[in-house]
């Protein structure tokens, strides 16, 4: 026999806030049902779609909300909207209503709406008295400002054109769960004009982006999402299986190897906007599914790729922002001068105080264990001088980086595609872009050389063997592409999310990806 210290009833006791929802949901559930009666009974129909609003809130301000009312009543404008109702008050003879449409600028795509029985008729206004919050509104009118001194619609005609079965979240406090912020990304865009305006930042950034580069001659390519090697990066990535040529397939990590075939069939300078996935962790910079912008052009080195990077993210931040002096968790960003350029080698001796021993293997092994590193895990006993000086300056150096940085020449043996430097051929012409220490974007010179790439990959096949499950594939297609001859290039992925991230001082990469990867619910 077992005793409990509750009833049984308690264990699966639901909030009160969860009865009252689902009893607010019930009545408008009930006054949909009356609205499809209606319709049944030929009185209207309850979900119209012959609605097509000519004027949105914003362009209404910019043209006329500097007008006085006197102004307003000569010109007897006649407008129509529609939107989300956000706000409501009942008095009486004279109601009033606030919809929100798609539109930005300083009302936050707000217009009020003035109703009464002389305007819209006694059965209508009293029909409006129950709708909802959240319902989607329709409606015409004359623009005038009211004794308070606020632009307002005075309707003639109104309609419920959706009715929202689901209360929004108390206005004053809005979504406080950022999860659910997440989760439910179309609620959180209702209720919050910041979240709007971060998104349409995103669009913008991705449209200047594109106008950059294609303004500087790259052509837009569009290249396989599902590879039968996975290639471009050191990444785990998610499987599936294609049922028609009964194969494991894999989404992409990169577009890098696709793109360098098209420099080898001719294309000069070709980019991608693209979604890549990788089945790795999750935090707040590393999302399993996320957006990069990357690009190759013959005949340009990593000199050149660095020079041309800083001016894109120059341009995309100006965009923007419409300023190269940005904010970024309470700390400046400076972007108008010059991007810093160091060696990782330079980076740890100006960030940290290695000093001498920055060159020292034994120093090195020993200070990453004692920063936690594990030797099994990390192998930092077969490692070269420079891929210890790559892992001291990860866990020491990084978040450092909080100005624009480039840091360049990283060891050849764990950067399988880059070109090896000629004179210290251990290190290769790579650079990584760091930017409120975080690493912003990856490139270097390619290899071009067929063999020395099948040599690369072969060493990428023995580490994979040994357990590393982010090493690479042997693409024998792309050593064949190689092998037709490719020209001097050079190529640079950007991530766009984490660019964003900067652009709108946002703290975590969900804050900038409409449906960010989450775990399902229960």
């Amino acid at each position: 026999m077992s005793t409990h210290s509750s009833p049984p009833a308690a264990a699966h006791a639901v909030p009160a806030a969860h009865h009252e929802d689902n009893q607010l949901i019930a009545e408008r559930r009930e006054k949909l049902k009356a609205m499809r009666q209606q319709q049944a009974d030929g009185k209207g129909v309850a979900f119209p779609n012959d609605i097509k609003p000519t004027h949105r809130a914003e362009a209404l301000f910019a043209n006329y909300n500097d007008k006085t009312n006197e102004e307003l009543e000569p010109l007897a404008l006649k407008v129509h909207v529609a939107g989300r109702m956000m706000l409501k008050r009942v008095m009486g003879k004279a109601s009033f209503a606030t919809l929100q449409d798609a539109s930005f600028g300083p009302s936050g795509g707000r217009i009020q709406l003035y109703i009464n029985n002389a305007g819209v008729g006694d059965d209508v206004h009293a029909a409006f008295k129950h709708w909802d919050l959240g319902d989607i509104v329709a409606a015409s009118g004359t623009l005038f400002r009211t004794k308070t001194g606020e632009l307002s619609i005075h309707a003639d005609s109104i309609r419920l054109v959706t009715k929202s079965l689901r209360p929004l979240p108390d206005k004053f406090h809005g979504m406080a769960d950022q999860e659910v912020k997440y989760r439910q990304r179309y609620v959180d865009l209702i209720m919050d004009e910041a979240a709007r305006k971060r998104f349409m930042a995103r669009s913008q950034a991705v449209s200047g982006i594109r106008e950059f580069m294609v303004a500087h001659d790259f052509l837009e390519v569009e290249t396989p999402m599902l590879h039968p090697i996975p290639g471009g990066a050191n990444a785990k990535p998610f499987k599936t299986h294609h049922n028609a040529l009964d194969q494991e397939m894999f989404l992409r990590i990169a577009p890098e190897l696709y793109l360098k075939r098209l420099i080898v069939g001719g294309f000069e300078r070709v980019f991608e906007i693209n979604r890549s996935y990788r089945n790795e962790g999750i935090s707040v910079r590393h999302n399993p599914e996320f957006t990069m912008m990357e690009f190759y052009a013959a005949w340009w080195n990593y000199i050149d790729i660095m020079a041309f990077t800083e001016v894109l993210i120059r341009d995309i931040a100006q965009k923007v922002c419409g300023s190269l002096q940005l904010s970024y968790a309470g700390k400046p960003v400076d972007l108008s001068q010059p991007f810093e350029r160091l060696t990782i080698r330079e980076a740890i001796l100006k960030h940290t105080e290695a000093g001498e021993n920055v060159d020292n293997a034994q120093w090195l092994t020993h200070a990453l264990k004692k920063l936690g590193m594990n030797e099994e895990k990390n192998r930092l006993s077969t490692r070269s001088l420079a891929s210890l000086q790559v892992l001291y300056f990860e866990e020491t150096v990084e978040e450092k980086l909080w100005q624009p940085t480039f840091i360049m020449e990283h060891p050849t043996e764990i950067s399988p595609l880059a070109r090896a430097n000629d004179q210290r051929p251990e290190v290769t012409e790579r650079f990584e872009l760091y930017i409120t220490g975080r690493e912003f974007g990856n490139g270097f010179s390619e290899l071009n050389d067929a063999e020395e790439q099948a040599a690369r990959f072969n060493s990428q096949v023995d580490a994979k063997d040994s357990g590393d499950d982010e090493a690479m594939f042997y693409d024998h297609d792309f050593i064949r592409a190689l092998e037709y001859g490719m020209p001097p290039a050079g190529g640079c992925g950007v991530g766009i999310d984490r660019l964003m991230m900067l652009l709108t001082d946002s703290p975590s990469i969900r804050d900038v990806i409409l449906f960010p990867a989450l775990r399902r619910e229960a």
